[in-house]
C-alpha cells in the first residue's frame, strides 16, 4: 500500500473549480488525488489544510527543546513538540507528498512554511554531528523513495526556469532546497499562471496544468509499478 501526504497551503479555503474565487493548487490537489483514488482506492490518505489550520511557527522554547537530546528532554520539552513530532511521523510514513503550494509575493505562503520549520528537525529528518568528518549535516530520510509533487499558483506568468521572471521565483526553489535537506530529491512540479490577468490565458494555463497532474499521476504509477486495482 502506497501512502499520500496532502498538503494545502493556500489561504483560500474553497476551489477555484467550484468557486469563482477559489483556490487553484486546491483545486489540483483534489484532482491529483481523485486521479490517484481512481487508480489506487485502497491506498492510505493524510491531508493536512495548514491554510485553514497552520501550525505554529518556531519559538525560542521550540528551538531548545528540539536541539536537546531527546533522553534529556523536560516534559515541557516533549509538548512544545508533539505537533511537530506528528507533522514528522506523518512525512516519514508518507511515500508521496502533495503540496498545493500557491505564490504569495514571490515565496510560500506562511502557513507553509511554518510546516517546513516543524519537519526540518535534528535528529529527526536530518543528523547532525559538529566532530563528523566532512559535513557535519546529512539527510535522513534519503533511502525511503519519496517523491515530492509541487501544484502551485502565480498571479503572473513566466516565472518557470527561462522564463521572463524565473528569478523571481522563490516558491519551488525554496521548497525543493528544503525537501534535498532531508533526503528527498524526487519532485514533479506543475502551476497555473495568469490568475491575476482572469482572462482567456488563466482558462488556458489551468487546462494544461491540470493535463500536468494527470501526467505526474501515470507517471508515478508507472515509476512506482503501480497497477490501477481490479
Amino acid at each position: 500500500m502506497t501512502t499520500l501526504l496532502v498538503l494545502d497551503a493556500s489561504a483560500r479555503p474553497q476551489s477555484s473549480a467550484t468557486h469563482r474565487f477559489g483556490s487553484h493548487t486546491r483545486r489540483l490537489t483534489a484532482r491529483f488525488l481523485s486521479h490517484w483514488r481512481a487508480a489506487r482506492p485502497q491506498d492510505a490518505v493524510v491531508q493536512r489544510d495548514l491554510g485553514q489550520a497552520p501550525p505554529p511557527p518556531v519559538s525560542g522554547d521550540w528551538i531548545h527543546a528540539a536541539f536537546t537530546a531527546p533522553e534529556q528532554r523536560a516534559p515541557w520539552m516533549r509538548e512544545t513538540l508533539a505537533l511537530s513530532d506528528r507533522l514528522v511521523d506523518e512525512v516519514i510514513a508518507a511515500d508521496i507528498i502533495v503540496a498545493g503550494l500557491p505564490m504569495y509575493n514571490f515565496g510560500p505562503p506562511a502557513q507553509f512554511k511554518a510546516w517546513i520549520d516543524n519537519i526540518v528537525r535534528v535528529g529527526r529528518t536530518f543528523g547532525f554531528d559538529r566532530t563528523r568528518q566532512g559535513e557535519p549535516y546529512w539527510p535522513l530520510l534519503t533511502a525511503q523513495n519519496k517523491t515530492l509533487v509541487l501544484l502551485g499558483s502565480r498571479g503572473d506568468y513566466g516565472y518557470d526556469a527561462g522564463g521572463r521572471i524565473a528569478a523571481m521565483n522563490h516558491v519551488e526553489a525554496s521548497t525543493r532546497t528544503a525537501f534535498a535537506y532531508i533526503g528527498i530529491t524526487d519532485v514533479e512540479a506543475v502551476a497555473v499562471e495568469y490568475d491575476e490577468f482572469a482572462d482567456e490565458r488563466l482558462a488556458a494555463s489551468i487546462a494544461k496544468a491540470e493535463q500536468g497532474v494527470d501526467e505526474i499521476v501515470q507517471r508515478l504509477l508507472r515509476r512506482r509499478g503501480l497497477a490501477a486495482a481490479a
